[in-house]
């Protein structure tokens, strides 16, 4: 992967700092994105020669910007991992605020849809190009009090089933990680009964760690994965059961 250009959306969150050192020790080159600058920063000072750049990814023109900045400074994009993602509030369905509601897709879903198109032609003039996006195992199960979540994380899975077809004869491989729960701040957002009951659920008993989100995403973003794509790869501690 040395001299690849990997563009990392929600490059300040646990996960996506650790799939941006990942990918810096594999010799890519990367643009970090995310909506928070302070924490951006925090990430690009760790990683000298990357490229920072703040932006609203629920915004098309500011996705736009984003890519096309990454694209003139870098020379190229080869590589985008979407790992933006917020779990919202723990509510029943019929308590949902629907402005909450619409809030919570948009930063998960319609953000990977954003990225994801804005990255297409980039790819097919670099002649290389690899699309992985991180969903979660609530989008193929559905957690209990996190339907806005789950249903966004679910698009996110046959976003990339449909683009994985729709690319299938180009250079460009689109494939997802449905991760269990993983050690983030994102586990804050979670009330200790929903914790408790999503640990419950995995054999390993214990939180996935960022690290090894970001080992998988290595692989998926390699030359070596060539033949797998649209696919969502569990990462689940055991917890998957089909």
């Amino acid at each position: 992967m040395n001299g690849r250009v990997a563009v990392i959306a929600g490059a300040a969150g646990g996960i996506g700092r650790a799939i941006a050192s990942r990918l810096a020790r594999e010799g890519v080159r990367l643009a970090l994105l995310d909506l928070n600058p302070g924490a951006l920063k925090g990430v690009a000072d760790g990683l000298p020669g990357s490229l920072a750049i703040a932006a609203d990814l629920t915004s098309e023109r500011e996705v736009q910007s984003a890519i096309r900045r990454a694209e003139e400074a870098l020379g190229r994009i080869d590589v985008l991992v979407h790992s933006v993602g917020v779990t919202g509030p723990s509510l029943p369905v019929h308590e949902y605020p629907v402005d909450v509601w619409l809030q919570t897709l948009a930063i998960n879903l319609h953000s990977a849809f954003l990225c994801s198109r804005a990255v297409v032609e980039p790819m097919l003039r670099s002649g290389f190009g690899r699309i992985v996006n991180i969903a979660s195992i609530a989008g193929k199960e559905g957690n209990a009090h996190q339907s806005a979540y789950s249903a966004a994380k679910a698009g996110v899975i046959a976003l990339t089933k449909s683009m994985g077809k729709e690319l299938a004869t180009t250079p460009i491989r689109v494939n997802a990680i449905a991760p269990a729960v993983i050690q983030t701040p994102l586990i804050e957002q979670m009330s200790p009964e929903l914790l408790a009951t999503v640990l419950a659920k995995i054999p390993m008993g214990r939180p996935g760690l960022p690290q090894e989100v970001a080992n998988l995403v290595a692989w998926l973003s390699s030359d070596e994965c060539s033949f797998s794509t649209g696919f969502t790869y569990d990462l689940s501690g055991g917890r998957a059961t089909y």
